[in-house]
């Protein structure tokens, strides 16, 4: 089973880059959504990645008004 986060190589492999700092700004340019951790790493989510989302989003429901409010 494949890590959540992509792993070290692949993000240099994703980036072409070695440097942490130089990762980070080709990311940036790519518009690949990350973030960076506490020791100053990129961290990737394998999602974004292979263009899959992690949850389906449902439509967001029509918050309840009671019938006195409603307009007609």
């Amino acid at each position: 089973m494949a890590s959540t986060f992509l792993d070290r190589d692949e993000i240099k492999g994703l980036t072409g880059r070695s440097h942490i700092k130089l990762q980070i700004e080709a990311l940036q340019r790519m518009g690949i959504p990350f973030f960076v951790n506490a020791i100053n790493r990129p961290v990737v989510a394998r999602s974004a990645v292979e263009g899959r989302t992690t949850a389906a989003v449902a439509p967001p429901k029509k918050a309840w008004v009671p019938r006195v409010l409603k307009a007609g």
